[in-house]
């Protein structure tokens, strides 16, 4: 159901961002629109960030029931360097708190001329409620949904490997960690494979294996110094260390750095220009070795950089769809 609703709710009837729920039937054509809109919003470290009045006049709400550092942050400042006014909620605010539905927070918000919801939860199909929910001028977009979907975080991903890798159909990509909870995952291999990517190995440890009808045209192994040669792009996933406790014979953290860890002596194994990649918040020397996080082949500050830009892209083009709706 929540595939059908997404489907019906997301696009304007030409064509274009009316929500943006999943990345599952967006268009390449729009994807690349985004990544080149994206662009145009960058500017040099040192030189005043890029501004845009596209949203003057609106307002745009930020409501993250989950915790969130870059997501937030990033959809903040976008919104105000469109020029919107900007209110941040989150779930030690929230009437929900009380017992109120998330719809009747949704109405109350409605009620007080929000334009544009951006909603991270930790259920799955909470965006396509509050889509299939809002009144014909609101958009609603989705900043990470349970284990289901995290768009944006997979658009500011495209953007990074299209900055040092250019094709997408060339790519071998690895990812590498809890594939089977990650909404990040999701998203990357969606936009991936929208994009005409086909060599797309999937890492995971026991315990860690996703459905495999979830990830149709991958390669899921436990092995990751079998999958990484010939990688392009290596992006490691955080792991949960909440959740560790909770699983049967889960490994300790020095046991998965040594098969898991993204070490510089396992890293040769790529290609030698191979990226590395990371959707943070990292547990340095667990996924990921400290050098490799900072090393050269490493974009990971990059991604946050773009994904300021991916997020000012996205809002600007739900705002210029409203004549469409």
């Amino acid at each position: 159901m929540a595939t059908e609703l997404a489907h019906c709710t997301q696009l304007t009837p030409s064509g274009r961002l009316r929500h943006l729920l999943t990345l599952t039937d967006m268009s390449r054509d729009l994807i690349e629109e985004l990544l080149e809109r994206a662009e145009s919003y960058l500017r040099p470290p040192g030189e005043p960030p890029a501004r845009d009045p596209v949203l003057r006049g609106r307002t745009v709400a930020n409501l993250f029931f989950e915790p969130s550092t870059r997501t937030r942050a990033s959809f903040e400042l976008a919104a105000k360097r469109l020029g919107a006014d900007v209110l941040n909620l989150d779930v030690n605010m929230s009437s929900r708190k009380k017992g109120e539905s998330v719809l009747d927070t949704i109405y109350t918000l409605q009620a007080m001329q929000v334009d544009v919801f951006v909603v991270r939860d930790a259920s799955a199909g909470i965006p396509e409620l509050i889509a299939a929910s809002v009144e014909p001028h609101v958009s609603v977009l989705n900043a990470g949904e349970a284990a289901v979907s995290h768009p944006t975080q997979g658009l500011l991903d495209l953007m990074t490997m299209h900055q040092h890798k250019g094709r997408f159909d060339r790519l071998s990509v690895v990812i590498v960690g809890d594939i089977a909870r990650s909404r990040v995952a999701r998203s990357a291999v969606e936009g991936l494979q929208i994009m005409g990517t086909r060599d797309i190995r999937l890492v995971a440890p026991p315990g860690m294996t996703p459905d495999e009808k979830l990830y149709p045209g991958t390669t899921i192994t436990s092995d990751l110094d079998g999958a990484l040669p010939g990688a392009d792009v290596v992006m490691a996933l955080r792991i949960q260390r909440e959740r560790m406790t909770e699983k049967a014979q889960m490994m300790t953290t020095h046991e998965y750095h040594a098969k898991y860890g993204l070490t510089a002596e396992r890293l040769m194994r790529a290609t030698p220009d191979a990226i590395v990649m990371h959707p943070g918040p990292m547990n340095r020397d667990v996924e990921i070795a400290g050098d490799v996080a900072d090393g050269p082949q490493s974009v990971i500050v990059q991604q946050v950089t773009n994904g300021l830009a991916m997020r000012m892209a996205i809002l600007a083009m739900v705002m210029e769809a409203r004549r469409d709706r």
